[in-house]
């Protein structure tokens, strides 16, 4: 059964057309419905309110307006672990490291400051 804040799949006529968050079930005054508000995950994102039996929030299908409905849970997949069941990571073992400029005539890269810069364009004689 959909809970509050589970994702489930939204279909219409065996298509499916929509994602949304469950963001409340809350009992309707006509015995045995529910109140279900989702948060249609699209842009721009809405609210809607459905009354719907207990069966219908389990994923049985059921009729809006003469169109074939059903809502399917939807459970994250499993995350794969980081690391390998060695008990290594997916890392190389060594990262390539920076080398430092050994040679004077290789181009390194330049630190300008903006201060001083202001400072020459103000200057009246620098031209």
């Amino acid at each position: 059964m959909a809970t509050i804040n589970d994702v489930v799949l939204i279909y219409l006529e065996n298509a499916p057309i929509a994602f949304a968050r469950v963001e409340n079930i809350l009992p309707d005054p006509k015995k045995g419905w529910f109140q279900m508000t989702l948060l249609m995950l699209q842009i721009p994102l809405q609210t809607v309110t459905w009354i719907l039996k207990d069966a219908y929030i389990n994923g049985e299908e059921f009729q809006m307006n003469g169109k074939q409905m059903r809502l399917e849970t939807i459970h994250a997949p499993k995350e794969t672990s980081a690391f390998s069941q060695d008990g290594g990571t997916d890392f190389p073992e060594s990262a390539p490291s920076k080398k430092a400029p050994s040679d004077s005539h290789e181009k390194t890269d330049n630190i300008i400051s903006f201060s001083d810069l202001k400072k020459k364009t103000n200057d009246p004689t620098t031209d």
